[in-house]
């Protein structure tokens, strides 16, 4: 059975879901993140890329993601041909890598970004790395260079971050600095050392 010791780590664009998941391995925690399984795949696609999008969404043997990704925002359509393509290959790796990970009978987490959103997986546990909308939108903004509108535009193509909040088993707030960030890190992973060990 996969998932057995999954935690789900989840959040929302630009809580600093990334930076939690670097320090959570730093904390000795093994993650595995579906971003990176999601743009290998992607990668490894770029014929079924031009046949359905064209070659303009390509560079070179790569995939161009910044254009592919401004495309699928605003176009509802081209978004799902791209989740229904990449969403069961993406699930199918993780359960590969899940299923060595629970061999060692001690959690880990899954970062999953949209893990509220899609119920594709059956994870009883999650944490969510949790800021408050104005900063997310700032922190957003500041990011990638988004105007406000088409930054708010993305932000609200997924469940409000205070929903996925009060959904999950754990939360670690990022609304202030990083060291703040690198404290509740740790003490969530004392936390799971306690249950577990």
């Amino acid at each position: 059975m996969a998932y057995e010791y999954a935690i789900a780590l989840t959040g929302s664009i630009a809580t600093g879901k990334s930076t939690v998941a670097s320090l959570l391995a730093l904390n000795g925690m093994r993650v595995i993140d579906a971003d990176t399984i999601s743009h290998e795949i992607l990668d490894a696609s770029t014929e079924w890329v031009r046949e359905t999008f064209g070659d303009e969404y390509l560079l070179g043997t790569k995939v161009n993601r910044a254009k592919l990704g401004e495309y699928i925002f605003s176009h509802p359509q081209a978004k799902e041909t791209l989740e229904h393509y990449l969403h069961p290959k993406i699930k199918s790796e993780i359960q590969k890598r899940s299923e060595k990970q629970d061999s060692f009978k001690f959690p880990y987490l899954i970062d999953i970004p949209l893990f509220f959103e899609n119920g594709n997986y059956d994870i009883k546990e999650s944490v969510v790395v949790y800021t408050p909308k104005e900063v997310q939108l700032e922190r957003f903004m500041k990011r990638n260079g988004y105007s406000k509108e088409e930054s708010l535009k993305r932000i609200a193509s997924q469940l409000p971050i205070d929903d996925k909040k009060g959904r999950a088993t754990w939360v670690i707030d990022n609304s202030k600095n990083l060291k703040h960030l690198q404290n509740e890190v740790e003490n969530f992973v004392e936390k799971i050392k306690e249950i577990y060990l």
